[in-house]
Order: structure tokens, then C-alpha cells, then sequence
């Protein structure tokens, strides 16, 4: 870790953020996969302990009134020199404002998962971008968070995606064959969704067979036991549920390791 590797601030409330957090300075105690047969797939792999300056955990949405007049109340007062805030779970009055706080401290990028259309719903959305525009922040609201990619007009949620290898997820496999029969022999992730779910789905894929059928359920299955946190709740842009959109990415980037396949 260098230090002028990029440098984060989260301003959360909820388990979601926790959940990156935790991805990220790769917590040995978070990942679950392998349970007592765990062969340390992800643990010492990497940490970004050093690029997360501050985590500020606000109160639920929930126990705050429905209007909040002077919304800066609410928000951390000195916020440390950082690159990108990741938004998380917060009151959508804190949302509106925070543009104008980060741009107060100096920080460039903001980045809000939508991992609930009812937490960040689009007309919320589109006033926090305009605020961005125009103080000329960067900023980015992926939905949900595993379908962030590095973008060439924002060059520091680039860096974010690609210096701390969270976003769309992709993944290195090879193959084998066993009676006969085509199958994964090992999953190697090169880029998490920033909950860690990746790695769970990678460790499951070992064994399973390459036919397409067989494949999907063993995706899903991993995918829905992690378990992903999107909601279920039917997107009203996307037409589909949050977490079948993350579904399918996951799907998508095991279906294109398969295409660069190593072995046989």
C-alpha cells in the first residue's frame, strides 16, 4: 500500500457498509465459505486497511425525523482528507446535503450504492447528481454496488474500482474433467463485488459442472446463501429486483471466466 493509493471515507448506517468494510481490511473473521475446512483462499491475499481514513456511523433513517431542517447537524463535522466517501444507508435530507459537506473538506467522489430503489429512489438521485455536476465532484450510484465498473470521465471511481479490486465482479477459472464429465476446478477472483460475495461463490464453484443448467443452479444457490443483501422488492426502472440484477452479474462474470477457461 502506497500513499498515494486512494483513499475512502464511509459515511454509513446499516449492515451493508459494514459488510464492505469488513471486505476490504479482509477481516479474517468475516468470510464463512469453507467453515472448518477453510484453506485461507482470501486471508493474507490483500488488505486496504490503509486506503479507509474514516468510517462515520450515522443514526437510522428510521429514528430521525421525516423532514430534517438543518441536515449538516447530522453529518460529521471534520471529516479527514480522503479521495471518495462511499454513502451508505443514510436519511435522504443527509444524502442531499453531503455533496456540500464533502465539497467543504476537499473530498472528490462520492459513491452511493443502491441496494434499495426505496433508500436512493431516482428523483433523489438525480438532485444529488446535480449538486455533484455542479461543484464538480464525481460521483457515481451503481445498482446494486457489484455493477460498478471503472468509467474513462471518472477517473477517480476508476481508481477506486480498479486499485481496490471491488465492483463488477471477474474472476480467473480452470477446468478439469471427471467422469466424463466437465467441471470447475478452481475460481480464482481478480475482482469482488465490494460485499465479498465473490469469493463465497468462487469457493462453492469448485466441483460444480460446467453444463449450463447445472452451473446457473450452483451460481444461484452460492449467491442467494452468502446471502445477498439486495432487496427482493421489484426496481421501478430496472423492472426486476435489485437482487436478481446481481444475480445475473455474477452469473455473467462466471460465464465469461468460462469463455477464457484454463485446462483440458
Amino acid at each position: 500500500m502506497t500513499s498515494d493509493s486512494i483513499k475512502l471515507i464511509f459515511i454509513y448506517s446499516g449492515a451493508f457498509a459494514e459488510r464492505v468494510i469488513r471486505n476490504l481490511i479482509n477481516d479474517p473473521s468475516f468470510c464463512k465459505s469453507c467453515g472448518l475446512l477453510c484453506d485461507s483462499c482470501k486471508y493474507g491475499v490483500y488488505s486496504h486497511v490503509q486506503s479507509i481514513r474514516a468510517a462515520f456511523e450515522i443514526p437510522d433513517p428510521a429514528k430521525l425525523p421525516a423532514f430534517i431542517e438543518k441536515p449538516e447537524d447530522y453529518l460529521p463535522s471534520n471529516m479527514p482528507k480522503a479521495d471518495v466517501c462511499v454513502a451508505s444507508g443514510i436519511h435522504k435530507d443527509l444524502l442531499l446535503e453531503l455533496p456540500n459537506r464533502l465539497n467543504a473538506c476537499g473530498i472528490k467522489g462520492l459513491i452511493v450504492p443502491v441496494e434499495d430503489f426505496n433508500e436512493v429512489p431516482s428523483g433523489l438521485r438525480r438532485q444529488v447528481e446535480e449538486r455533484c455536476i455542479e461543484l464538480g465532484l464525481e460521483c457515481a450510484f451503481p445498482k446494486p454496488f457489484c455493477c460498478l465498473k471503472p468509467s474513462r470521465d471518472k477517473p477517480l471511481i476508476s481508481r477506486f474500482v480498479l486499485e481496490l479490486g471491488i465492483g463488477r465482479p471477474e474472476l480467473e477459472i480452470t477446468v478439469t474433467e471427471k467422469g466424463g464429465v466437465e467441471i470447475v476446478e478452481s475460481a480464482v477472483v481478480r475482482r469482488s463485488a465490494p460485499c465479498g460475495s465473490t469469493w463465497y461463490v468462487a469457493r462453492k464453484l469448485r466441483g460444480v459442472e460446467t453444463r449450463r443448467e447445472t452451473l446457473h443452479d450452483g451460481i444461484a444457490k452460492a449467491h442467494h446463501s452468502y446471502p445477498c443483501t439486495a432487496t427482493m422488492s421489484v426496481d421501478p426502472e430496472a423492472k426486476e429486483p435489485i437482487l436478481h440484477i446481481a444475480g445475473f452479474i455474477i452469473r455473467e462474470a462466471v460465464e465469461e471466466a468460462l469463455k477464457r477457461k484454463i485446462g483440458l
